[in-house]
């Protein structure tokens, strides 16, 4: 309440006609988000793959076969592995050198080739397997011709080989763990003296079709609950991963992130607080003294009502007081390029009464206009320390590969205004991407 008096002997008070709060609420804002899809595209190296080969298919072997009424017993080994893709198999060829005791002649030496084509698939365990394996040994020395006939010594040499392929298993679960658990731990950030916090909740995680391109190449699809509030929630364990599901397809390229903003008043109300001066903002060049201070905000009836303290001494146009009392403007909060604002922002019926009364009129527009300018907020900006926060967490190497992410945009949609808090939608553009081993130039470790 005002209560001055001008000219000393008219003397004004104002009664409580300012807008009205809505009863207080104890919970928390609500961002109410929406599910949405955070695309990563995987990288399997044709390099990585043959490594882990080399390890899978056995480089020796060796047992007996009956041959002309015996035993006779046979041995082999095989170089290094190729690795080869052809109509989106992974063909691996090997020369075997194999050894076998034939009567008389003593060891045969014969020159041998392995074969081996199957389809690649990634498991709901985050696991490349191989499938459809189809291992074939064969020669062109005619010596083996004769050994063909009267036992199956390919099929001893292809037996160990495909047995060892069944149980191939190129494990992506540490690296997919490891991601999972920085993309659900919440992102702190600063906004004046309060903290924010972007937070990505993990529902499940799809995967396309697998392209074969020198290497293995997939999409995967980690669908979230993206939402940033104000002040941070309580911090809980993120739960574990999700098992994979094998999809049809998956969009490909930059992905869109639609993330909820929740903010309650008085948080925003220390943002505005930052564009003020040692907490008091100094309007007028009439009345030097005066400022204004301790903004507050809330909702009633569908408009955003902002309260300031007014106080200082007025020495001028023939008015002799001391204020101290609250100033009320009312209006409807707009997003207009990334910036929120309430460009309608106007006085409200006892606080125009009372810039009548002060008989300073062009400080009424001045208070108004600063008002409007105080509750200015670039949101872009705001947000920039989530962009730069994202860019860094969610960039990280180790032994098994990297993992990179990267945010491109930042735009805001929509804007709610709810009882006790403001709501925003805000896209997010990114690009995200696994690779297995990591690049020549490493991604940064956090």
């Amino acid at each position: 309440m005002f209560a001055f008096c001008l000219l000393g002997a008219h003397c004004t008070q104002f009664g409580a006609v300012y807008p009205p709060r809505p009863p207080e609420s104890a919970g928390e804002p609500i961002a109410d988000p929406s599910p949405s899809r955070v695309v990563v595209h995987a990288q399997v190296s044709s390099a990585a793959m043959k490594q882990e080969l080399e390890t899978a298919v056995p480089r020796t072997g060796e047992g007996t076969f009956p041959a002309l009424g015996g035993e006779r017993s046979y041995s082999w080994t095989r170089d290094d592995l190729e690795l080869d893709f052809s109509q989106g198999r992974v063909v691996i060829h090997a020369h075997v050198q194999g050894h076998v005791k034939a009567p008389v002649v003593g060891t045969l030496d014969l020159p041998l080739d392995l074969v081996v084509s199957a389809e690649p698939v990634v498991t709901t365990a985050y696991a490349v397997k191989l499938q459809s394996l189809d291992v074939k040994v064969t020669s062109s020395d005619r010596r083996l011709g004769v050994a063909e006939k009267i036992t199956p010594i390919f099929e001893k040499i292809e037996a160990p080989v495909r047995q060892q392929l069944r149980g191939f298993s190129y494990d992506l679960r540490p690296l997919m763990e490891q991601a999972n658990q920085r993309i659900a731990k919440p992102t702190q950030f600063p906004v004046g003296d309060a903290t924010g916090c972007a937070k990505l909740r993990v529902l499940g995680i799809e995967a396309g079709p697998t392209v074969i391109a020198d290497g293995l190449e997939k999409d995967i699809a980690l669908i979230v609950m993206p939402e940033v509030t104000l002040p941070c929630p309580a911090e809980t364990e993120p739960p574990p991963i999700p098992d994979l599901a094998n999809v049809a397809s998956v969009a490909t390229g930059p992905f869109t992130v639609t993330v909820p903003i929740a903010a309650r008043y008085d948080e925003l109300a220390r943002a505005m607080s930052m564009t003020f001066t040692d907490g008091k903002f100094f309007f007028s060049k009439d009345f030097p003294e005066l400022f204004l201070e301790k903004p507050e905000l809330y909702e009633s009836e569908g408009k955003l009502v902002l309260k300031m303290h007014l106080q200082g001494p007025v020495h001028a146009h023939g008015i002799d007081a001391k204020l101290d009392g609250a100033l009320y403007f009312s209006g409807h909060p707009t997003v207009t390029d990334n910036e929120l604002q309430i460009a309608d922002l106007e006085p409200t019926i006892e606080t125009s009464s009372f810039l009548l009364a002060l008989k300073a009129e062009t400080d009424a527009a001045t208070i108004r206009d600063q008002a409007r300018k105080a509750m200015r907020l670039d949101v872009a900006a705001r947000l920039l320390p989530i962009k730069e926060k994202v860019n860094t967490s969610l960039n990280f190497g180790s032994e098994t590969g990297c993992f990179r992410a990267t945010v491109d945009k930042i735009e805001v949609k929509e804007l709610h205004s709810h009882a006790a808090y403001l709501r925003m939608v805000v896209a997010v553009t990114a690009r995200a991407n696994v690779s297995m081993p990591c690049p020549t130039k490493p991604a940064q470790t956090q």
